[in-house]
Parts: C-alpha cells; sequence; structure tokens
C-alpha cells in the first residue's frame, strides 16, 4: 500500500522537475552578442512580462521636466501659494497671492512641457483676483524672470 504512494510520489517529482526551464544550456543567436544567455534575455528589446500587463499605456505618457525650469518657477513665484504640482505633466498652479511691492493679486498656471532649458519649453497663464485682464507684458516678464532664473541654476550647477 505505501509502495503505490512513494512511486507517485517519485513520479510527479520527476514530472515537476521536467517543467523547469534548463538554465545551464545555452542557445545561439546571432542577432544577440555578447553576455551570457541569461543577461541576452533580459536586455533583449522585444522581452514581454506578465508585468506588461500592468504597465502604462500610451494615453498615461509623461513629459520630461526641464528641472531648473522647475525650479525657478517655484523661485519666482514663491510669494503665491501652491495648490497643485505635477512633476510628471510639468503642471504647477498656485492660489491668489500679491507680488512684493504691488497691489493687484495674481495667480499663476505654470506648464513646463519640454526638457530644454528654453522659452519655448515654457508657458506661463496669469490670472488677476478681480477678472481684470493680465496685460501680455505682465505675463511676458514673469516668463523672462523664470528663464533668467533658471539659467542662473544651471549655472551655479556647473553643467553650463
Amino acid at each position: 500500500m505505501r509502495l503505490p504512494k512513494i512511486l507517485g510520489l517519485i513520479m510527479l517529482t520527476a514530472a515537476l522537475s521536467a517543467c523547469g526551464q534548463n538554465r545551464s544550456a545555452t542557445t545561439y543567436n546571432p542577432n544577440l552578442v555578447g553576455g551570457n544567455s541569461d543577461e541576452r534575455e533580459l536586455n533583449d528589446p522585444e522581452r514581454s512580462t506578465i508585468w506588461d500587463v500592468f504597465g502604462r499605456s500610451d494615453a498615461e505618457q509623461t513629459t520630461n521636466v526641464n528641472r531648473y525650469l522647475w525650479s525657478a518657477s517655484l523661485d519666482v513665484l514663491n510669494f503665491l501659494p501652491v495648490q497643485e504640482v505635477d512633476p510628471f505633466t510639468g503642471v504647477i498652479v498656485t492660489g491668489y497671492g500679491t507680488p512684493p511691492g504691488g497691489g493687484r493679486s495674481y495667480r499663476a498656471t505654470v506648464h513646463i512641457s519640454d526638457p530644454a532649458l528654453a522659452a519655448r519649453s515654457l508657458s506661463v497663464g496669469l490670472q488677476s483676483s478681480g477678472g481684470a485682464p493680465v496685460s501680455a507684458a505682465t505675463t511676458r516678464a514673469v516668463e523672462d524672470a523664470i528663464l533668467s532664473r533658471a539659467r542662473q541654476l544651471r549655472i551655479a550647477d556647473n553643467k553650463f
């Protein structure tokens, strides 16, 4: 009675061990050069795993944000209370605040759309508290201040 159980366990163990992958065997693939087979398998761009199911879709693309523009925006607009920040899309939304030496309060929305330290990467939207339009010159002055501060930060970082 014990013999059939023992034989059954041996057969089950043999069947399970046959299901394993033989890691010591290497296969030649002319498209993958260098390294052992495990390294080549992990570095294969066509490789997919079960975790790819949980990956990000094309609708959730992120934008690389220039860190100098990001820091400069927060430095220049430090008198405004920050309401929302999203470093993945490059958006900073502030609440209303009065600039030093100014009488009117503003709120700002900053969008950094590119990793380059350039004017095309920065978009600033200003809104006044009374609903009055904000002049283009004021918006341009804020953008210029952010760009100047970003350049200063980059020079200070010794990467210029």
